[in-house]
This record gives structure tokens, C-alpha cells and sequence, in this order.
């Protein structure tokens, strides 16, 4: 049986020349479903390909995000930062001047005992292992990255930045604690030890300076702290025990009259006294005592330029 055949017809409209082709139905239909299939492939390729630049736009799109989002943050972070470094530079002035201390002082704090000043610096030093940040695993602290790193730095820094603040405050507190200085203008006329006693001529143990001056001449303290006592004590007259911390203490005796009370606070150079002749005294004159923890030492072994 012959299979069915079409006729295919192309007529030129110009010259009217008409050309016929026959066909079998067969390939026809194949070509036909070829032309469709390739349509669609191409629909479909073309759909592959507007989707996948959906996604890529998309993608884009998230990383951009994520970027602004991590650049705020950096940003954010700097700024703590440089605020945190401008902390440090200006605490590290003030310590630079809290560490000035003038010469009379210093001089003084020098010639103090070893366990006054080990109790003023609290005896300790800044640990080694503070030195430097630790490294684990090729880090550097918890957060990772260059921040990370900035920030166990400025830690360690603040840490030591602290550690110093403390020393420098405990070596401020011991300067105003520690008596430099004359507390009254005058003649120095019986030093510290043994000595003839005045009124016996027998030899005794003298446990301060014996400085001469007018009556009413005002004397002042030698360093910060509280007054212990002010009133009459016995062979002393009228005197004032001022406690400076540290176990450092100052005694004023002989005193004509007072200017400060018990439990009054008082700073360097502040009159607390005037010149007498009040207790066991033959003439005008103040006597002047520093002690460590209750033990009488030598004054004339803080005052400045003596030795």
C-alpha cells in the first residue's frame, strides 16, 4: 500500500513561475515535531538562563548586603577603638603628671624605711605575662581578625595602664604622707639621740629635734593627714600628734596654743600650732618628732639636703 504523499506548492509572485514539491507525510511530520522541539529548547534555554541570572542578581544582591553590613560594623568598631586610645593617651598624661613629684620630697620618700614604702606600692610588681597578648592556634584573642587583635591589645594595655595607675596613686599618697621639710623657722639647738639632760645634766635618750624660736611663732605640718591628738600631754606641754598613714606619724610639743582640733584633717604647710615654752621646756622652742610605727627616727634624715 503507497503511503500517503503531500504537495507542497512555492509560487514567485513577480515572474508567476510555480515550483511543487511532494512530500511524504512521514517526513513531513518529523520535520514539523524538529522545528517544534527546537522551539522549545530554545524557550526553555532561554528560561534556564533568565532564572539563573535571577539567582546571580539575587546572590549579588545578599553579598552586597552582607558587605555594608560588615562595613558599619568595622566602622563601628574603629570608632571604639580610637575612643578607647584616646582614653589611654590621656590617662597616660595625667599619670605623667601625677608622677612629677618635687626634689624635697622625693629626696625625703628615698630615705624612708623599706617596709613604709613596700606598704605604700603595695609591694608588687607588673606580672610578665602581661607584656605581650597570647597567641592560640595562630590567633589572637576570641573575636579573630585584625580587630580581635587590636582589641586583646588595648586590654592588655589597659590592664597594665591600671596596674601603674595604682602604683603612681599609692606613690602620690605616700609623697603627702611623708614629712619633708622644717615645720617652723628657727635655730636647731638639741638633736636626735642621746643627749645632756637639761634640767639633771645626766644623760638621756632624746627621741626628736629641738628647733628655737620666738614664742607664738607658727608651726606647720610637715606632711597630709589627721590629727591624732592636740591638747596637753604631760612632759610635752601642749602638743599635736598627727597620724599620715603608712605608720607614719609627726609630734609638735611645747606649744603656746593650738590651731587644729582632734580628728581634723590637715596638708602640708597648714599651721597647726604656735611656739611655747609649755611641759619640760626652759625657753621657747618646738620639739619636733617623726615616727614609724610608734618608733622614734631621726627628722633631720628627711629634710631635704641633709644626710
Amino acid at each position: 500500500m503507497a503511503l500517503p504523499r503531500y504537495t507542497i506548492l512555492i509560487a514567485n509572485r513577480k515572474t508567476g513561475a510555480v515550483r511543487r514539491f511532494s512530500v511524504a507525510r512521514a517526513p513531513l511530520l518529523l520535520a514539523i515535531l524538529f522545528v517544534i522541539c527546537m522551539t522549545g529548547a530554545a524557550g526553555l534555554v532561554t528560561m534556564g538562563m533568565s532564572r539563573s541570572g535571577r539567582e546571580e542578581i539575587q546572590d549579588l544582591r545578599a553579598a552586597n548586603e552582607n558587605l555594608k553590613l560588615e562595613n558599619d560594623s568595622y566602622r563601628a568598631a574603629t570608632g571604639e577603638l580610637a575612643s578607647q586610645i584616646s582614653s589611654l593617651q590621656s590617662a597616660l598624661s595625667q599619670l605623667a603628671e601625677q608622677a612629677q613629684l618635687d626634689p624635697a620630697t622625693r629626696e625625703a620618700m628615698e630615705k624612708l624605711p623599706a617596709v613604709v614604702k613596700s606598704q605604700a606600692m603595695g609591694g608588687g610588681v607588673v606580672p610578665a605575662d602581661l607584656a605581650a597578648p597570647k597567641a592560640a592556634g595562630g590567633t589572637v584573642g576570641s573575636s579573630g581578625g585584625t580587630l580581635g587583635v587590636l582589641r586583646d591589645l588595648l586590654g592588655v594595655l589597659e590592664d597594665r595602664l591600671e596596674s601603674v595607675r595604682t602604683k603612681v596613686e599609692g606613690q602620690q599618697a605616700l609623697a603627702r604622707a611623708t614629712p619633708a621639710g622644717w615645720p617652723v623657722a628657727g635655730w636647731l639647738t638639741s638633736g636626735f639621740g642621746m643627749r645632756k639632760d637639761p634640767f639633771t645634766g645626766q644623760p638621756e635618750y632624746h627621741p626628736g629635734l629641738d628647733i628655737a624660736a620666738d614664742k607664738g611663732t607658727p608651726v606647720r605640718a610637715t606632711a597630709d593627714g589627721t590629727v591624732e591628738s592636740a591638747g596637753y600631754n604631760g612632759s610635752y606641754g601642749n602638743s599635736v600628734l598627727i597620724d599620715h598613714g603608712f605608720g607614719i606619724s609627726t609630734r609638735f610639743a611645747h606649744l603656746s596654743g593650738f590651731a587644729v582640733v582632734t580628728g581634723q584633717r590637715v596638708s602640708r604647710g597648714d599651721v597647726v600650732g604656735y611656739v611655747g615654752a609649755t611641759g619640760r621646756a626652759t625657753s621657747p622652742h618646738l620639739h619636733y618628732e617623726i615616727l614609724f610605727n610608734g618608733t622614734p627616727a631621726n627628722p633631720l634624715r628627711l629634710l631635704a639636703g641633709s644626710r
